[in-house]
């Protein structure tokens, strides 16, 4: 997401805009400038507004800005600590997903962010509603309401079971935003340990094989495969792109001691991995 990685830069410069500007120094700086809203959720005291660059939510990983407005004042929150839950209701179970922690934007007086992996677009029986819970001053406080997930345009995310009998969740960070040249690319890992839990999955290794099926099935140069990054809890390897067009990323994931957990390779007689995620662009 372009805009949001450049968010704090932008936050900056309005800042130091306005502190030298001869103006109202209480000037309001449009803090969403660039995003667009996916949804509202409201209770009795606050309405909680949620973001993203697109103004929509898909099956697979998104990135979300949010901030907390006080109903009575339409102040928006600047000292929120804030967690969610994403559930969707199936006509037979209920279940949740990957999930990061909600933090506060550096430079940013009211926004929040975070990322959620959804599992599957909603449809016309079954879908996710989001749970929100913060603290304002002391006090806590819940707003819960529906969100709308549509379906991805590509596969950009799996859910697979590994030779070790676990439930993994793998989705590629922002697909779109890549171009022809060799591209940083993250990818989130999960372990589901029950409906409802989680876990970011460490120090595994994830081995790329970039390939256009529709252009005999040629790879590209000096790709590199992904490793865990501690700080940003994400994997992070170079994803080299020779053209626009279709690309499927063919992967093998492979545990900390080395051993194949899903994936095979790709070779004459087998043009694709039985695990891969895929875009258009």
């Amino acid at each position: 997401m372009k805009n949001l990685k450049n968010l704090l830069l932008l936050l900056l410069i309005n800042m130091l805009i306005v502190s030298c500007s001869d103006d109202d120094p209480n000037e309001t700086i449009d803090e969403t400038s660039g995003l667009t809203k996916i949804e509202t959720i409201k209770n009795d005291s606050h309405t909680i507004e949620l973001f993203n660059e697109m103004g929509v939510l898909t099956n697979g990983y998104n990135d979300i800005v949010l901030r907390i407005k006080e109903n009575d004042s339409e102040t928006y929150i600047e000292n929120a600590s804030i967690t969610w839950k994403p559930m969707m209701h199936m006509t037979t179970m209920m279940h949740s997903c990957p999930k990061s922690m909600v933090s506060k934007i550096e430079f940013a007086k009211t926004l929040y962010t975070g990322y959620i992996v959804f599992q599957m677009p909603g449809n016309a029986s079954e879908g996710w509603d989001l749970t929100i819970n913060y603290t304002i001053d002391g006090i806590d406080y819940e707003a819960k309401g529906d969100i709308d997930v549509k379906m991805a345009a590509d596969k950009i995310s799996t859910v697979f079971m590994g030779t070790d009998d676990t439930r993994y969740v793998l989705s590629i960070k922002n697909p779109y935003d890549l171009e022809v040249k060799l591209n940083e690319v993250e990818m989130t890992l999960h372990k589901m340990e029950d409906m409802m839990t989680f876990t970011v999955v460490e120090d595994y290794k994830i081995m790329l094989d970039p390939r256009m099926p529709s252009m005999g099935n040629h790879s590209s140069p000096n790709n590199v495969d992904l490793t865990f990054n501690a700080s940003h809890k994400m994997y992070e390897g170079k994803l080299s792109l020779t053209m626009t067009g279709l690309w499927r990323l063919n992967l093998m994931l492979l545990n900390d001691s080395g051993e194949l957990l899903k994936g095979t390779e790709v070779t004459e007689s087998n043009e694709s991995s039985d695990l891969y995620v895929e875009f258009e662009f």
